[in-house]
């Protein structure tokens, strides 16, 4: 999604980048939508917010003070959903997550960090079907628990 929009700041202080249209219309239904794009060139991730007077991306000070962006200031933005998406995964995968509403809705909220490293421990089973259908029932599991990894094994002393 590309857009003009002009920077603004909640009654908190906080800085937001509007956003003028509805996340879940455009990108599907989820609690929380991780993005990835750009504010005037420079680089942005975070996460659409609602702060109950503004919907957009908050804008840390660190970013405004490097990048020269301030309350008032019109910008140019261009949003994504950041990370896997449900569209772009396996069938079997995408199957799990939608006959588990409750796994695939905390799997859309995680970060694209934990999502990929869920589809990336699925994805090392190539030449075993078998596992990897275990892993994937394994992180439905992990997944409607809250679990945002898989538990790592121990080394052995």
């Amino acid at each position: 999604m590309t857009f003009e929009t002009v920077v603004v700041a909640d009654s908190k202080g906080r800085v937001f980048v509007p956003v003028p249209f509805e996340p879940d219309t455009a990108w599907g239904d989820k609690v929380r939508h991780h993005i990835t794009g750009t504010v005037n060139g420079h680089g942005v991730r975070g996460v659409v917010d609602d702060s109950g007077e503004v919907r957009g991306v908050l804008l840390g000070p660190a970013w405004r003070r490097d990048c020269g962006v301030a309350p008032g200031d019109r910008v140019s933005v261009t949003l994504q959903p950041e990370g896997p998406q449900r569209d772009g995964m396996a069938d079997d995968v995408t199957s799990a997550l939608e006959a588990s509403p409750r796994a695939g809705e905390f799997f859309d909220s995680l970060a694209q960090f934990y999502r990929k490293a869920y589809l990336t421990w699925i994805d090392a089973t190539k030449r075993s079907p078998e596992l990897r259908a275990e892993r994937i029932a394994d992180m439905v599991k992990l997944l409607e628990a809250g679990q945002k990894e898989r538990p790592r094994k121990k080394a052995m002393n």
